[in-house]
């Protein structure tokens, strides 16, 4: 028996699936966007079906907060980029795959160059500036997209652009959510998500990738699925056979300003009327901080005029994800302040000389 039959003949034994499915798999391209909680389970089990190529994207560093819900990484991880890292023990599972990382942020600019490998997108990630991204770009390239969220208790699953004939498609994310205030709604660091929800949701999303290359079982289209932990019961919504939307140019991302490690702390030697602002949350300060003032970032809105004035400020979260949203938050508001978001975070800073 050879290894590929031996690895797949449990999948390929199934009714309906047999050799036929094996080889689409084989033959399909699947980009996961976002190595996280959703990504890092979703990307093990598309990998051990043996998808011919898998792409991970994600810019972001490996730190120890990450670990309860991403299961790829250990404290050994920790500094390192989470696209090449996963791609990494992705490799180790399975050999026979073709894994590519891609370890820059995924903006308008890059975007559909980005995704113009693959044939189906899967969102694992976890700002609603990238979220609409993905949707946007992946109706303009005509490609499906596979939607996971969690946050607390609940999660959600959807697969969205799926082409239905005669020049129409399935709804997408803007057809249940036209438009949102990121910044109302808090993260998982800050909001809290039970870990084995992000696996729950991760698999599924990998379920419906899997649904959609094998051209088996009932997709998530048109529809979307609300799952409770608590509880174990799920439902199903149904949004409606076809988008209503009409997406025609991406929106430009906007352009956050960032500073490294090493050159603020280069900057702070000489420069005492720089200040440092800790958007993390109560318990994450309590437990390490760099210093400076402490406004988490659900507050923000309350303290804008502090951000008017004539310093420098730099905020800081644990990677530099939520200063990110800080910062394009205040520039949104206050577009002459004077803010840059900390790259990497506290992990980085940690890791510079």
């Amino acid at each position: 028996m050879n290894e590929d039959l031996q690895r797949y003949n449990c999948q390929i034994a199934l009714p309906g699936f047999g050799n036929e499915a094996q080889q689409l798999i084989g033959q399909a391209r699947v980009l996961i966007v976002g190595a996280g909680g959703l990504g890092c389970p979703a990307a093990q089990y598309l990998a051990s079906t043996g998808i011919g190529t898998l792409g991970i994207a994600d810019y972001d560093s490996v730190s120890i907060s990450n670990l309860h819900r991403q299961i790829l990484y250990t404290p050994a991880d920790e500094g390192k980029n989470k696209a090449e890292v996963a791609c990494a023990k992705l490799a180790q599972q399975n050999p026979g795959i073709k894994l590519v990382p891609h370890a820059q942020k995924v903006t308008s600019d890059n975007v559909m160059d980005v995704i113009a490998g693959y044939d189906i997108v899967l969102d694992g990630t976890d700002n609603f500036e990238t979220r609409y991204l993905l949707n946007d770009a992946c109706v303009l390239s005509g490609k499906p997209l596979v939607y996971g969220a969690i946050y607390q208790f609940e999660g959600q699953v959807a697969v969205w652009n799926v082409d239905k004939g005669k020049g129409t498609n399935s709804p997408n994310y803007r057809d249940l959510f036209p438009d949102v205030d990121a910044t109302q709604i808090p993260n998982c660091t800050e909001g809290g998500v039970i870990p084995t929800l992000a696996g729950i949701i991760g698999c599924m999303q990998a379920n419906e990738a899997i649904k959609y290359i094998t051209k088996t079982g009932d997709l998530l289209a048109g529809k979307v699925l609300i799952f409770d932990a608590q509880s174990m019961q799920s439902r199903i919504f149904k949004i409606g056979p076809v988008t209503k939307t009409h997406i025609r140019r991406l929106k430009t991302t906007i352009a956050i300003p960032t500073i490294n490690a090493t050159d603020l702390k280069e900057r702070m030697l000489h420069d005492d009327t720089l200040e440092l602002i800790d958007v993390r949350t109560l318990q994450e300060r309590d437990a390490f901080d760099i210093g400076g003032t402490h406004i988490p970032l659900d507050e923000l809105e309350e303290y804008l005029a502090y951000f008017a004035s004539g310093n420098t400020k730099v905020l800081y979260c644990s990677s530099g994800k939520r200063s990110d949203e800080a910062v394009k938050l205040i520039m949104k508001r206050i577009p002459e302040a004077d803010v840059f978001s900390l790259e990497g975070g506290i992990v980085d800073w940690s890791l510079s000389h």
